[in-house]
């Protein structure tokens, strides 16, 4: 068996759509939806080795949630920390306009804790969920000491945090030595367009720092991504036209999640954003990710 960490944030999630008249639904969100999609993706010869730190008043429910999971090695649980869990409340004003607001104290991996909880796996997957799940210095340890595949969803790395939790919108802060830490990486279009007017140029920049591929998430246009020297990109759209309803949350998370078990599988990096795409519209559908992973196969689930 081969072995995927993931690195990531469990966050309990209580989301508020734009129709007034529902009730919130409050859920599992974070690197949930990550690890449900790799569960429904990963080819059988995969395991999933969580690298996930979880507050003590919601680890139970936490290892409740893990313990569903068919591709997860045995033996591991998430590291219980004594701080309060991550929670975030989301507000959303257009189907990819949304208002974030994050309460919690998950302390970041340093890399005395992470360097030997790394060195027996074939793949690393970080997804940057809260931001804090380390920091840059400890990022150039592990890229220096594993050397094997690591895919790195940046996204919560270009938000700030304001006194009372709202998430803002920033430029990420020595972005270049970021993405040099990393073989994939990932980001959506407002996050890159944070980073300067010319994509190709700043793309070009990153892959000189060692980065292999910049994949772009564009909501319901798809993705696009940039490779190669000379630097070449092209458009990965959506098969079958964009979902208009529904639940976006997570499907950054699920598109990540399936690109990086495509790739692991040997599929060509378009090929592997087109599975990642077709995921995450499915993901639309569906609210949370409890239940994520037989959703994903197109199996019922409850409701």
């Amino acid at each position: 068996m081969r072995r995927l960490g993931v690195v990531g944030s469990m966050v309990w999630d209580t989301i508020y759509g734009r129709d007034p008249a529902q009730p919130a639904v409050e859920e599992w969100g974070g690197v949930a939806y990550s690890l449900a999609a790799l569960d429904a993706t990963l080819t059988p010869e995969w395991q999933i080795v969580p690298i996930i730190k979880v507050g003590r008043d919601l680890a139970a429910r936490a290892n409740a949630f893990l313990g569903t999971l068919r591709h997860l090695a045995p033996g591991t649980r998430f590291a219980e920390v004594p701080a309060p869990n991550n929670r975030v409340t989301l507000r959303y004003y257009a189907l990819e306009r949304r208002c974030e607001q994050m309460s919690g104290g998950v302390p970041p991996w340093t890399w005395p804790e992470l360097g030997p909880m790394v060195a027996d796996l074939d793949a690393l997957y970080l997804n940057f969920i809260s931001g804090y799940e380390m920091d840059l210095p400890t990022a150039r340890l592990l890229r220096h000491s594993f050397r094997r595949f690591l895919y790195a969803d940046l996204h919560s790395l270009f938000l700030g945090k304001e006194p009372d939790g709202t998430r803002i919108p920033r430029p990420l802060p020595q972005a270049p030595a970021w993405f040099g830490c990393f073989d994939y990486v990932q980001l959506n279009e407002e996050e890159l367009a944070q980073l300067g007017d010319d994509p190709l140029a700043l793309a070009a920049g990153a892959l000189v720092q060692g980065c292999t591929a910049v994949c772009v998430t564009l909501g319901a246009r798809g993705a696009a991504y940039f490779t190669g020297t000379p630097t070449r990109t092209a458009l990965v759209p959506v098969e079958g036209g964009a979902v208009l309803e529904g639940d976006p949350t997570g499907c950054g998370d699920v598109f990540g999640a399936t690109v990086v078990a495509s790739l692991l599988a040997g599929r060509g990096l378009e090929e592997a954003l087109r599975l990642g795409t077709r995921m995450a519209m499915r993901n639309v559908s569906h609210r949370g990710a409890s239940g994520l992973r037989d959703h994903l196969l197109g199996k019922l689930t409850p409701a």
